[in-house]
This record gives C-alpha cells, sequence and structure tokens, in this order.
C-alpha cells in the first residue's frame, strides 16, 4: 500500500508538470479515423509497405506497455476495439514531445496519435507517430502485469479495472450484449412485441419471493420493487396483445450466492394460442441461435477461474423432455410415490439430502429433484408435467389434475427456463393465489383476477434468467462474472 501511494504520487506531479507546460493532463475532443481493429485490417487487406506507408490514421488508446529504447520508444495501446503496436521516435516528434512521452506519460495513461502504417522486422503491424496528444492522465496505477487483478470480490468491486486488464471479461460483456439483442432480433422476427411494464407494484405477484419496498410520499403508497413481470403481462393477453415479452430488471430481497444477485434481468415471453409444447420449441430454437451467434456452434466449454476446462456442454438438438415423476423414479426408486411423507424424509437424510419434518410431501420429493435430478444434468433436458403445487399459475394437465402443463429446462446443474401452459380460468387462479398467499409468500392481486375474469386466451409464456444464459453461453462460473455491477457489501 505504502509503495502504491508513492506510485501515487508520482504520477500527481507529473500531471502537475504537464499543467505547468501548457498540457492539459485531461484532454479534449479528438477525432480519430479508426478504430485499432479497422487500423489492423489495413494490414490484411493491403499488400505491399509503399500502400502501407501511405495510409494514415488517427487513433486513440490507453498505454498498455512501453519499451524505451533512447531515441526511439514503441508501445502498446488499447482502445475497445483491441491492442495495437504504436513506433515513437525523437527525431520525428522533436525532442520536447519525445521527453513528453517517456518522463511523464505512464501505463494507463490515454493518448491519442496520428501516424502511417509499417511493419516492424518481425512483422508487426505497427505505426509509426507523426503527432502524439494527451487525452487523460491516470493517477493510479494499473495492477501487476504477471498478477493482474485476480481476486473476484475486488474485480467485482472495482470492474472498470477489470475491465482494462482482462480481456477476456470485455468479451464476457460483449457476449451478452449481442445474447440480449440476439434475443430481442429472435423474438421479433416472429410477431413478438416488447412491452415494459411497472417495476413499482402494490401488489408483488408473479412468484413467491420476498420484495424490496418502498414508499411513494405523493400518495402516502407503500409499493414494492417487482418480483416478475408476469400479471402485468397477462393483463395485456387479456387486453388483444397475442405476442408480448419484456426483458428487464427483477428485484428479490433474498440471499447472494453464485446463482443469485437480489437485482438480476429476466426475460418473460407470453403466446397467445400456444402451450408449453410449442414454448419449449421457441425456447430450444432461441438458445441454439443465441449459442451459433455469440460462440459460432453449440458446444460449450464451461471453466474454472483459474481457466481450466471443467466439462463441455452439447446444445444440439433435439433436446429430450423427460417426465418429472420418471426422473424422480430413476433415482429415488420406483415405488417413491407410494411411500408415506415420512418414508421419504427417512430415505432423504440417508441421502444426506436436507429435509425438514415440517416440508410438505411434494417439497419433499422437490428436494430430490433439486439434489440427485437437476444438479447431475449437464446436456439440455425439459422436465415436464411438474406437481400443481409447484407452479400456482400454470393449468392442470387434463388427464392428471395433481399435476401441471409445464417443463422446467435445466442445462449444467440449474434452470434456465420454466414454461407454463398458463391457467386462465380466474375461479381456480383464485383459490391458488389464496392459498399461496395464507402462506404469505405472495399479496392477492384482484385487478389480476379482474383482469382474468374478463377472459384470457389459451397461452403458452415462458421465463429465462437473463443473468443464468449468459452464464451457460459464455462458460464462465458465476453470476457476478456475467453482471458489470453485483451487489456487494460496502467496505467499512
Amino acid at each position: 500500500m505504502e509503495e502504491t501511494n508513492e506510485l501515487i504520487q508520482l504520477r500527481r506531479q507529473k500531471l502537475e508538470t504537464l499543467r505547468h507546460q501548457g498540457i492539459d493532463p485531461f484532454g479534449k475532443r479528438f477525432d480519430v479515423s479508426h478504430s485499432l481493429v479497422q487500423t489492423r485490417g489495413y494490414f490484411v487487406e493491403t499488400a505491399t509497405e509503399e500502400s502501407l506507408a501511405e495510409t494514415q490514421v488517427v487513433v486513440a488508446g490507453r498505454i498498455m506497455t512501453r519499451r524505451d529504447m533512447g531515441k526511439s520508444a514503441f508501445a502498446d495501446i488499447k482502445d475497445g476495439s483491441g491492442r495495437m503496436q504504436i513506433y515513437v521516435q525523437k527525431n520525428t516528434l522533436g525532442e520536447d514531445v519525445y521527453k513528453l512521452f517517456t518522463d511523464q506519460l505512464d501505463l494507463g495513461d490515454i493518448i491519442g496519435v496520428k501516424g502511417v502504417l509499417f511493419r516492424t522486422k518481425t512483422g508487426e503491424p505497427s505505426i509509426k507517430v507523426s503527432e502524439l496528444t494527451v487525452l487523460s492522465k491516470s493517477l493510479h496505477p494499473l495492477p501487476d502485469k504477471w498478477h493482474g487483478l485476480a481476486d473476484q470480490e475486488q474485480r467485482s468491486r472495482q470492474r472498470y479495472v477489470d475491465l482494462i486488464v482482462n480481456d477476456d471479461v470485455r468479451t464476457v460483456f460483449r457476449k451478452r450484449s449481442a445474447i440480449v439483442a440476439g434475443i430481442r432480433e429472435f423474438l421479433g422476427n416472429r410477431g413478438f412485441m416488447e412491452v415494459e411494464t411497472p417495476m413499482m407494484q402494490s401488489v408483488p405477484g408473479g412468484a413467491a419471493a420476498r420484495p424490496f419496498k418502498t414508499h411513494h410520499n405523493a400518495l402516502d403508497l407503500e409499493l414494492y420493487m417487482r418480483i416478475a413481470p408476469e400479471l402485468y403481462l397477462k393483463r395485456l393477453l387479456v387486453g388483444g396483445f397475442e405476442k408480448v415479452f419484456e426483458l428487464n430488471r427483477n428485484f428479490r430481497n433474498e440471499g447472494i450466492s453464485r446463482k443469485h444477485n437480489p437485482e438480476f434481468t429476466m426475460l418473460e415471453a407470453y403466446w397467445a394460442y400456444a402451450d408449453f409444447e410449442l414454448m419449449s420449441q421457441l425456447v430450444e430454437e432461441m438458445i441454439c441461435h443465441l449459442s451459433l451467434k455469440v460462440n459460432g456452434g453449440l458446444s460449450i466449454e464451461t471453466k474454472d477461474e483459474a481457466g481450466v476446462v471443467t466439462k463441455t456442454i452439447d446444445l444440439s438438438g433435439p433436446w429430450p423432455r423427460v417426465r418429472y415423476q420418471d426422473a424422480i423414479k430413476k433415482v429415488a426408486g420406483e415405488d417413491w410415490f407410494t411411500l408415506s411423507r415420512e418414508q421419504k424424509i427417512a430415505k432423504c437424510r440417508g441421502w444426506d439430502i436436507e429435509v425438514s419434518d415440517a416440508m410438505e410431501d411434494f417439497e419433499v420429493t422437490n428436494q430430490i429433484f433439486e439434489k440427485k435430478v437437476e444438479s447431475v444434468t449437464i446436456n439440455p433436458v425439459f422436465y415436464t408435467h411438474l406437481p400443481v403445487e409447484l407452479v400456482p399459475l400454470a393449468k392442470q394437465n387434463a388427464e392428471d389434475p395433481s399435476l401441471v402443463d409445464v417443463y422446467e429446462l435445466v442445462i449444467n446443474g440449474q434452470e434456465i427456463s420454466p414454461g407454463y401452459s398458463e391457467l386462465n380460468d380466474p375461479i381456480v387462479q383464485r383459490t391458488r393465489l389464496e392459498q399461496q398467499a395464507g402462506e404469505e409468500t405472495q399479496k392477492l392481486d384482484e385487478d389480476f383476477l379482474t383482469a382474468l375474469s374478463y377472459g384470457m386466451p389459451p397461452a403458452g409464456g415462458i421465463g429465462i434468467g437473463i443473468d443464468r444464459l449468459t452464464i451457460l453461453l459464455t462458460g464462465v462460473e458465476s453470476i457476478r462474472d456475467v453482471i458489470l455491477f453485483p451487489l456487494l457489501k460496502p467496505k467499512e
């Protein structure tokens, strides 16, 4: 820490020197002609040194490395597109500007340069600098070249530094942006309309989760940050919009883990006159489309924090559909659903699966699903026909009313997307929501029930957590790796 403070003090002294020389250390508008990736492209397009020498560019970037050689110097600069080498000569720039570059500028400073293109003797594409402009002085040194910014919490707290020094991190967030854009394009091409519904709600509905509370002073009204947009999107089905989706934030006042952040991005889409089977086809097509778009294929390698490949996920289809009860029987025994609740609890404890005596029968069974089915499912599987108690907003199965027509898509040990044949019977819906409200997990939304009473068409619906989907498609380990600024406890 003492060494860092000394380096910061030295940079501040250089800052003052620049000002005394009449140089603005924080620059002004600088019109670039090309990104560094575009500049490097000339070396592919141009065959001769003569034509390169006639190509003049104006670029800007952050100094990442520098090698001084007396009367000349090489440096690597980095912009949002990539890196490139620049070559600085005293006899070209003049002694004052050359001395400024070697003595007053540091790694991390942002500069603009004008020059022509050439290849070094080793064939490295480079820019021979004829003009140099200071654009921003960095007052804090970048992390050590070899050790970098390795601590995960520090990387999340200082994402700006993480993005400067870790190119792989930039790639992840570029892919995330491409995933979000790809979803909008995919659904738009299939006739879905993007909508926006309230983020502050008087009744937090659409999921069983603890909401964040806030207060509207003018109306003296207690409001909740939404836990899901579902009930408002279904109001739009009632109103006559037949294909709608929303891609936005949800908020749940719950724990933080490798898979959970209290503020997260969610896609929900609803399709009138469809069902959960059509929605599963839609989701399979969309995820495969996105993988091809951002990865160029359907095979994904997951890596640990050291960058070592841990497994390979195969997204090639068709993805299997497996009934929930069949999956349970396969791991817990064909007689599982004939056992008493007490017998099931005893078996779970024998398998070191955490259960409590207060759990309902379906909750005990779902522990089996989560620990012995979901957690070991690597390649995509749609688990279908879940117990009605688990999904209060889905339509009951016509042949077995104890089940609902839903799927749960599991990939790499976690749920990626649930999909329903949506419940549109207002009488049955009231009963289910009253039961849930009685458990104090969700208040009753009377306006939603009124909307249903006007008639909602049969429909299919899906949800996809964008953070989890990005984890899947980029092969990273944690939700912190795909959220630019995850929630962290403030440092004291």
